[in-house]
């Protein structure tokens, strides 16, 4: 009996049918969602509701709503169905159905066409990462790029066509600095060895002489006119600091598991912003203020009286006029169905607004109108309570951050199993390590601040990646032992679970499917990881329950299926959050 990977969606069709011939309303809507484990696996919530508006007994209408779906073929055999409560209907899967489910899905690649249906044939462009050039990144871009990577990686596991772009801070005021002191205080050799430190050496060095000498200043200035009137001496300086912060960039993205598509930052749209100030003056929806170019939006409570300012008095665009020109670029010539911008949540106005002022302006135009989401986070914190910093008050370097993690991780590897080949210690330590601080992250209410802490995110126990990895290991360990290949199950073989605890551990993997989509929708990892963290306790719990290598061969390869399926869905899970799994710790 194979099942279908989203046993909700596939219900939600049955219900709508049933629903008809039971005499339900046209509108009814079943309200679908896992349901709690003692009473079945999917509950159906809508009758309430529907019954309330109809002044109707819900009682009664679950109750002939029930009994059309005995009779029909595609829930009899597979579901146990009852009303509990006041209305409510729960579907229990029968041990049949779960071995069906088991069997219908072997590789990742399985499950991510089985999940395609979600987003198939939608483009999503996904903005993160997005660090100014010339400096250094810290620890406060570390949410953007381990948040940013995972919903990439989600959004095309449900089947989306997805492109990475790195929204550079690379234009601007801060050149002017930075050119006066590269052509007078250059450190070659400091360059070449470290090129993001000497560069923010160079301009700490301008800004200090700027506040004492207002010479330097306008000399300063002078160097970006040069920059932005296309002086080619300028221009090919300018060409060279960027190759140059992306090479040091592209170390960490390395490390991390991270890549982009683009790197169309804020200068590649430097020629595209007046046509927007000309179209939306055009179009009524901008006009001068104080002497600067905005966008109004009486309509809204909070920006009534606190305009967008797309072109600033003194005639410079900022912000506001890249991001729109941004938004038009991605629609017309990254064909985008749907935007992700991952940043702090300091932003939120910002992006509010551009969204407002998308919206209105696309209206106008004709334009297509993409989905939006902007995927807002909230502050690493350290001991104190407070943002994260080193002792002398500045940002932890993210480059230090990744390096400690792995010297960390390679220290409690050395510790566990001194025995392990050199070469092994660096592969799971760089595994446990960076994963560590991903999974750290991921593992938090995106949008909550979390307390930053080394003997937590390293740690064994609890919700956290060494756990997971090691659940992982632990579970290969177990055909290691038996001397079976996990990826040639004769899953034929297998009859359907019998135990209260395969049933659990049977029910919590055709689990996965409402997971994944309450993941993606909310774009929350850590739906995903809470997910995985209850699987393998509840692996635990069947591991420490039911013997795995029995001698009754259907008993065996049923509970060699589970062991298999579970390594699965837990290694997916884990790439999906940008972690790599180990074959031993």
């Amino acid at each position: 009996m194979d099942l279908p990977f989203d046993l909700i969606t596939e219900l939600e069709r049955v219900l709508g049918r049933s629903a008809a011939a039971a005499g339900l309303p046209e509108d009814f809507s079943p309200d679908l969602r896992p349901a709690d484990p003692r009473f079945g696996d999917i509950q159906a919530n809508g009758v309430l509701a529907a019954a309330k508006a109809a002044r109707a007994n819900p009682r009664e209408w679950a109750a002939r709503l029930v009994e059309v779906l005995r009779a029909d073929p595609e829930v009899a055999g597979r579901y146990e169905v009852s009303v509990a409560g006041p209305g409510f209907i729960n579907f229990a899967l029968t041990p049949e159905a779960l071995l069906g489910w088991l069997r219908g899905f072997g590789s990742e690649e399985e499950l991510s066409r089985a999940a395609g249906d979600l987003y198939r044939g939608r483009t999503w462009v996904v903005d993160f990462a997005s660090p100014n050039t010339a400096k250094q990144m810290h620890v406060g871009h570390l949410r953007s790029i381990v948040v940013g990577e995972s919903l990439c990686r989600i959004l095309a596991f449900c089947g989306a066509a997805v492109i990475r772009d790195n929204h550079l801070g690379d234009w601007g005021t801060p050149y002017g600095k930075l050119f006066y002191a590269y052509r007078r205080f250059l450190d070659p050799e400091r360059l070449k060895a470290d090129p993001l430190e000497e560069l923010e050496r160079l301009y700490r060095l301008a800004d200090e002489k700027s506040k004492q000498d207002p010479e330097v200043m306008e000399e300063a200035r002078r160097e970006l006119v040069r920059l932005q009137s296309g002086d080619p001496e300028s221009l090919k300086l300018w060409e060279e600091v960027n190759r140059l912060s992306i090479e040091a960039l592209e170390e960490i993205y390395q490390a991390l598991d991270v890549r982009f598509d683009h790197y169309l930052g804020e200068s590649f749209y430097r020629d595209k912003v007046e046509p927007v100030c000309e179209e939306l003056t055009r179009l009524g929806l901008a006009e001068e203020s104080r002497g600067a170019l905005v966008v109004f939006h009486p309509e809204h409570p909070r920006f009534a009286t606190q305009p967008f300012i797309i072109r600033k008095s003194d005639g410079a665009s900022n912000y506001a006029t890249t991001d729109l020109a941004t938004m038009v670029y991605r629609v017309e010539n990254l064909k985008a169905d749907g935007i992700v911008i991952v940043t702090d949540s300091r932003q939120s106005d910002h992006f509010e607004q551009l969204w407002l002022t998308t919206r209105k302006w696309f209206e106008k135009t004709g334009r297509p109108l993409p989905e939006f989401q902007h995927v807002v986070f909230g502050t690493i914190l350290g001991e104190d309570g407070k943002a994260i910093k080193t002792r002398t008050g500045d940002p932890i370097k993210l480059k230090a951050l990744l390096a400690e993690a792995v010297e960390r991780a390679r220290q409690v590897v050395r510790e566990k199993n001194p025995e392990l080949p050199a070469d092994e210690v660096e592969a799971i330590a760089a595994a446990v390590g960076l994963g560590a601080l991903k999974y750290a992250d991921l593992s938090q209410n995106r949008t909550s601040d979390y307390t930053f802490s080394w003997d937590k995110l390293l740690s064994f126990d609890g919700n956290t990646a060494p756990y997971l990895l090691y659940a992982v290991t632990r579970i290969r360990s177990i055909f290691r032992k038996a001397g079976v290949d996990e990826t040639a199950l004769d899953v034929g073989a297998a009859t359907p679970p019998e135990t209260e605890a395969e049933r659990a551990l049977a029910r919590k993997l055709a689990n996965l499917a409402p997971v994944v989509r309450q993941t993606v929708t909310s774009l929350r990892p850590h739906v995903l990881c809470t997910y995985l963290y209850e699987l393998s306790g509840v692996f635990s719990s069947f591991y420490n329950a039911d013997r795995v290598m029995v001698e009754a061969p259907e008993v065996r390869a049923r509970r060699l299926l589970l062991c298999q399926r579970t390594l699965l869905v837990l290694e997916a899970g884990l790439h999906l959050l940008g972690l790599k799994t180990l074959r031993r710790m």
